[in-house]
């Protein structure tokens, strides 16, 4: 029903970001304008009427642009969506169980619903699609990895793709140019090493649990320890649940909290159990940065996103503290006054520039829906046996 001729300047976008504790509906239009958005919560048995609901309320769009998390090894571009690529995306549904099973109900109600209107997957997965062997490889037995195509495939891409291009703005430089440090931190977290344009490294590696801690997951664990749970009467149900669910902040806080604005706060009122949840975040934090700078062999820059990256400037400016002896220091008064535009908040002696740039995955997602669609035709990513 909102089928029509290709507008111009460029396409109007339905972003569907459906991700594991909200649905995020986005309309963006031709000039890049945030045209209609709506947040609703975790997805549920009724997500296709809300998203009819919203397409009513929009007026006519061109495609369906949807938010998945992970593309496997056969996905590494925005790709149109027929019923082989969503036979394709529901097998990897085990990959990211918390994040790709909602992507596909969204993708399926969009079929249905708009039949006439292309839908577009775009991957997280695919800004590391080009890791170097050295930093995707894990050292396990070749019979596995060759099996069941094991690496670090990294996340978080269409966020990294967005701040590595507005720190290119930031900078006054062309993108490809720059070599970066993207902190993607909010309740999953990630820090990636661009340069050239493209992600030479990252923290997340075969699924979205590997890196940073995170809210509720817990970021890199000896696998022994997994082996060890597993010898000792936790079943895998178990072992998953907690990883994935009671980890990260909310673990080391002893359940208090997986939220850092709520720990900054118990922390700021003498919790001394907050404040060592907080302490773990940000040491790990600082070395996964340090590991990324040596990826691109320095950087210019360390940039923040996503909602703790964005909002909080107490774990901006604590991040900064323990990276001065890279050249990062940021200005307190710039810190405090980010608001809602992108931002560099260094200080004058660093030489390393510390960048604030606000996630808007749904314009990436606009751009990259764009591209495959206005392009010379609509050529869908190889897809591997």
């Amino acid at each position: 029903m909102n089928s029509r001729a290709l507008p111009s300047p460029g396409l109007r976008i339905l972003v569907v970001n459906a991700g594991s504790s909200s649905v995020k509906l986005r309309l963006v239009d031709g000039a890049d304008r945030l045209a209609a958005s709506e947040d609703l919560g975790p997805p549920d048995l009724h997500l296709a009427d809300h998203l009819e609901r919203f397409a009513s309320t929009v007026g006519p769009f061109d495609a369906v642009g949807h938010r998945v998390v992970h593309g496997g090894p056969g996905f590494t571009s925005a790709t149109v969506i027929d019923q082989r690529v969503e036979h394709v995306l529901a097998s990897l549904r085990a990959l990211a169980p918390l994040h790709n099973p909602p992507a596909l109900s969204g993708i399926d109600a969009a079929r249905r619903l708009f039949p006439d209107v292309p839908s577009v997957a775009c991957f997280d997965t695919a800004f590391h699609a080009r890791l170097p062997a050295a930093a995707y490889a894990y050292a396990l037995p070749a019979e596995w990895v060759t099996r069941w195509q094991i690496r670090r495939y990294g996340f978080h891409g269409l966020s990294c793709a967005w701040a590595t291009g507005q720190a290119g703005k930031l900078l006054d430089r062309p993108a490809d140019s720059c070599r970066l440090v993207v902190c993607h931190l909010g309740g999953g977290a990630s820090v990636t090493a661009v340069t050239g344009g493209r992600s030479a490294d990252t923290t997340m590696g075969f699924t979205p649990l590997e890196g940073l801690v995170m809210a509720t997951r817990c970021g890199d664990v000896d696998p022994g320890f997994v082996l060890w749970a597993l010898e000792h009467g936790l079943s895998r149900s178990d072992v998953e649940d907690g990883l994935e669910h009671r980890s990260g902040l909310l673990g080391l806080s002893g359940g208090r909290s997986g939220d850092m604005r709520e720990l900054l706060a118990l922390r700021a009122g003498g919790d001394a159990v907050a404040e060592q949840a907080v302490g773990v975040y940000l040491h790990r934090l600082r070395a996964k940065i340090a590991a990324m700078a040596a990826a691109t062999g320095g950087t210019d820059a360390v940039v923040f996103t996503g909602g703790v990256g964005e909002h909080s400037a107490v774990i901006r400016a604590e991040t900064a503290a323990g990276l001065d002896w890279i050249g990062v220091a940021v200005d307190a008064g710039a810190n405090a006054a980010v608001a809602d535009a992108d931002a560099d908040i260094s200080a004058p002696c660093a030489s390393v520039r510390t960048l604030v740039v606000h996630a808007r995955e749904d314009l990436q997602i606009a751009h990259e829906c764009h591209r495959l669609l206005q392009g010379p035709s609509l050529a869908m990513t190889a897809l591997t046996p």
